[in-house]
């Protein structure tokens, strides 16, 4: 017998707060503070948050499980057919305080439709540094690929492509950062079972804190110049584009009647856009720019 509905919303809960625990270590500092809410349709969930911290200046985890009809906005925007759905997931997004520290996100989610009839997996993780370093990039994709390749060889390759293509934004021809993994409607189609599906997304998780303290504990920082936190403001300025204009959490969200404080929970404590901007061909900056207008392939056991 596959695993139930409320087994993945217990283990999903029990996640978010082995994420929260680990964050807080790497942090050192500051704590997470819980925020339950109520859905009226339908469900809930737990919004935690971080903030002032020594590697954080803002950060996320949120759990939630909601069910309820589905509505003609959630069946126009999202293609559904289906009367009730459940969805259940945890979503991260983290805004260090250092600009040489990166922006990380994930998230790992269940849908059905009409008590199991119809059910996917979605999820994926991704990296956005404000500068560039190919040799952290690179670690980031090999222990997405370990990680995957445990369950199917093609899941790296086929998931990396599709980050690719999905975290991107279009209207400035350049990625969001140096991507990850994406995945959506994963079921047994796929050739894994239900269960090996939900034991990936957890391993995903589980990995999170782990990627992250890599990516932190392997910088050399100096005291932020100016020009580092007005490119590091101009950065989460791209990232709130991405989120408004193409994320699928944010509209899925949007459209169920989510609670818009965790939908927009991902947002920079601070962004910023400047008009006609020019770089100098020389500097980090632009050598950043550069790299995120074209699609990388990384060097990988």
């Amino acid at each position: 017998m596959s695993i139930t509905r409320t087994e993945i919303e217990k283990a999903f809960r029990a996640l978010q707060l082995h994420i929260c625990q680990g964050l807080e270590d790497i942090d050192g500092q500051a704590k997470f503070q819980e925020d339950p809410w109520e859905r009226e349709e339908g469900g809930g969930g737990f919004t935690r948050t971080i903030s002032d911290g020594n590697i954080l200046e803002k950060g996320g985890v949120a759990f939630s499980a909601v069910h309820g009809p589905v509505s003609a906005a959630m069946k126009k925007q999202l293609n559904l057919e289906g009367e009730h759905f459940f969805a259940t997931g945890v979503s991260i997004v983290l805004h260090p305080r250092h600009p040489r520290h990166p922006i990380m996100h994930m998230n790992v989610r269940y849908f059905e439709l009409d008590n199991g009839a119809t059910y996917w997996f979605g999820g994926g993780i991704d990296l956005t540094p404000h500068y560039v370093d190919l040799n952290l990039a690179t670690d980031f994709h090999q222990q997405l690929k370990t990680t995957s390749d445990h369950y199917s060889m093609d899941f790296y390759p086929k998931f990396k492509e599709w980050a690719d293509r999905y975290f991107f934004l279009p209207h400035r021809g350049e990625s969001r950062g140096v991507g990850g993994i994406f995945f959506d409607h994963l079921d047994e189609e796929c050739g894994l079972s239900k269960d090996q599906i939900f034991q990936y997304c957890l391993d995903l998780g589980r990995l999170f804190p782990v990627a992250y303290k890599h990516q932190v504990e392997n910088v050399s920082l100096n005291e932020p110049t100016d020009a580092e936190l007005n490119w590091q403001a101009l950065r989460r300025g791209r990232y709130v584009e991405f989120n408004l204009l193409h994320d699928r959490g944010t509209k899925f969200g949007i459209y169920s009647g989510g609670r818009t404080e965790s939908i927009l929970m991902s947002m920079p404590p601070r962004a910023n856009w400047e008009y006609n901007l020019e770089l100098n061909e020389a500097s980090e900056e632009q050598q950043t720019l550069a790299f995120l207008q074209t699609t990388q392939e990384y060097k990988l056991d």
